[in-house]
């Protein structure tokens, strides 16, 4: 079925409110729109969905909510009455119309006779994960698109052991979506009945605390954050969303007496109205904290985003200026943190693994390395380190100290399968009050590594591509890439690609080729002659191709140099 007959469809569909046909009539004479409405479904993967909120096929709406949610109840269903019973724990986080989509899908799996546990209000993407692992839920539903513009809404699935659903299970539940009526195939039955028969049972502040326990058990060197709790202030802001009750909480408990929240960033709203994008990536988001913080001479700010799952942080470095970290830096600082602390109390395991994803800074490798610890890449997406993960825990050939992703994803400890900044901002407080004990700052901290590590950088580029085109363009580029390969960027000759789709990397000298461990991925990983990773691969989750260039040198202006010229050059190779 073309666009326009599948508008048509919705236009004539009596399912659709007074308002949702009112929202489409507007755009009947928008052939632009209506194609990029109805071209195609929202795809269901690994992630679940993902979407701008609006009324069609290609929007986040109730019906591809309600779709989804009976693909989920079918899969449940075929496993039996015990997988029923197990059931799903359901959580949502600020944007608009979490809340409702929340509701919506435990009102559709009790109307398919599945046990529902539902939040009663927003909590963050790692109390999803923990539940499911804690309560022995089947499965889990968190309602959420993340970091991404205020236009977005999503739903992603997690399996039962906390981590996103496998690609077997994805596949099945995209299959059910397709193969029903959206309009006349989703069961549902009245929220308040589904409570009153027991089939949706509502969870709260006892949960947050059998979660809040489970973190504060990682917590390594609590006797550091004493040495300086009476002094030492930290300001936080959830950009406001999920973490604004359990982050101050878990920074409460581990001892800090001086926890100041932005106040304005405290309030829920999915508009996000301080910020122009709720991304802790994005210094602008921090402008009140750094504000607040200039007025109170505080060191440190900590930002979660609106379902808490990414941490980022901003300094106050040697010239009393306040800068922010990268994800790769604040990873690589806690890896040092935590193997420093783990060997302080005589906590390390037998065999200690640091894990990170294959575009994620090599500065974390020799870190590890140096301190006799190994380091493993996997894909990007923390579904693949949870993965990993749970390799180790069934071969038992290492034990992970900590998970990381430079898109500001951390993890450790074994409540939770998905990137956490509660336990992120947790360890982050004690790192600083660990520095602080030897007189010194984060900022400090970073710039002794660099001293004995050697100087890192990393820049991330994405390309946005949207709309049919970019989708188009996308899968143009990869597949000329892969017919013609890049023999040098910016005049630096490429040593080997990875074609991580393939997973066979290619010596572009002698045209040898060898098997890697990863593969199955449609990312280009260039290695070039100068020690730069020069890596393209299409996000999966938004419309862009992103460009990872991760370079080294024996001086921070070096590495910079090389950033800075291969990103001028990747301007040129993808667009």
């Amino acid at each position: 079925m073309g666009y326009m007959e599948e508008y048509r469809k919705w236009m004539d569909s009596p399912a659709l409110s007074a308002e949702e046909h009112a929202e489409l009539a507007a755009i009947e004479n928008d052939e632009k729109e209506i194609q990029d409405r109805f071209y195609a479904p929202l795809s269901f993967g690994t992630a679940g969905l993902r979407g701008i909120l609006g009324v069609g096929l290609y929007r986040m709406n109730r019906f591809t909510v309600g779709a989804a949610t009976q693909g989920l109840a079918n899969l449940i269903k075929s496993y039996g009455p015990r997988a029923m019973q197990r059931g799903v724990a359901i959580a949502y986080d600020s944007r608009i119309k979490s809340d409702e989509f929340a509701q919506l899908a435990a009102s559709i799996l009790a109307a398919n006779g599945i046990q529902v546990l539902l939040y009663e209000s927003l909590r963050p993407v790692p109390v999803l994960s923990f539940t499911v692992r804690t309560y022995g839920t089947l499965a889990g539903v968190m309602i959420t698109a993340s970091h991404n513009p205020k236009e977005y809404n999503g739903y992603k699935v997690y399996w039962e052991d906390g981590a996103q659903l496998p690609p077997k299970e994805a596949d099945v539940v995209a299959k059910e979506m397709d193969a029903l009526d959206m309009f006349t195939e989703v069961k549902t039955m009245d929220f308040e009945q589904a409570k009153a028969e027991g089939l949706i049972k509502i969870l709260g502040a006892e949960s947050d605390e059998i979660y809040l326990r489970q973190v504060q058990k990682m917590c390594i060197n609590p006797d550091a954050v004493a040495q300086v709790a009476d002094e030492f202030k930290i300001i936080y802001t959830p950009f406001h969303g999920a973490g604004y009750k359990l982050v101050p909480e878990i920074l409460k408990r581990i001892g800090y007496k001086n926890v100041i929240c932005v106040p304005e960033q405290m309030v829920i709203d999915g508009n996000f109205p301080t910020v122009k994008s709720p991304n802790p990536e994005n210094k602008e988001g921090f402008n009140l904290a750094i504000e607040m913080a200039k007025q109170q001479g505080v060191d440190l700010i900590i930002g979660t985003d609106p379902d808490a799952d990414r941490c980022g942080i901003v300094l106050r470095d040697s010239q009393g200026d306040y800068v922010t970290l990268s994800g790769n830096q604040v990873g690589v600082l806690l890896i040092d943190y935590v193997i420093t602390a783990k060997k302080l109390t005589n906590t390390m395991p037998p065999h200690p693994a640091v894990l990170k994803s294959v575009v994620s800074t090599e500065m974390a490798r020799k870190v590890a390395e140096d301190n006799g610890i190994a380091c493993f890449d996997t894909f990007t997406g923390f579904k693949f380190l949870a993965e990993k993960i749970k390799q180790f825990e069934a071969t038992g050939s290492h034990q992970y100290l900590f998970a990381f992703e430079e898109s500001y994803g951390y993890l450790c400890g074994d409540h939770a399968r998905d990137k956490d900044a509660v336990i992120a901002s947790m360890l982050i407080a004690e790192m600083a009050a660990y520095y602080r004990t030897k007189g010194m700052t984060l900022y400090d901290a970073m710039q002794s590594m660099y001293e004995r590590y050697g100087y890192y950088t990393e820049q991330t580029l994405s390309i946005v591509m949207p709309g049919v085109s970019g989708l188009q363009r996308m899968a143009e580029l990869m597949k000329e890439l892969r017919e013609q390969p890049l023999k040098d960027v910016a005049g630096t000759p490429v040593k080997d690609v990875r074609d991580l789709q393939s997973g066979i990397q290619t010596d572009l000298a002698t045209g040898e080729t060898t098997e890697v461990e990863l593969k199955g991925q449609n990312v280009l990983y260039y290695d070039l002659s100068d020690g730069t990773s020069f890596i393209i691969r299409p996000s999966g989750t938004e419309p862009k191709v992103k460009v990872y260039i991760m370079a080294n040198g024996s001086s921070k202006e070096e590495a910079d140099a090389k950033v800075e010229k291969y990103a001028a050059a990747a301007k040129e190779i993808v667009k």
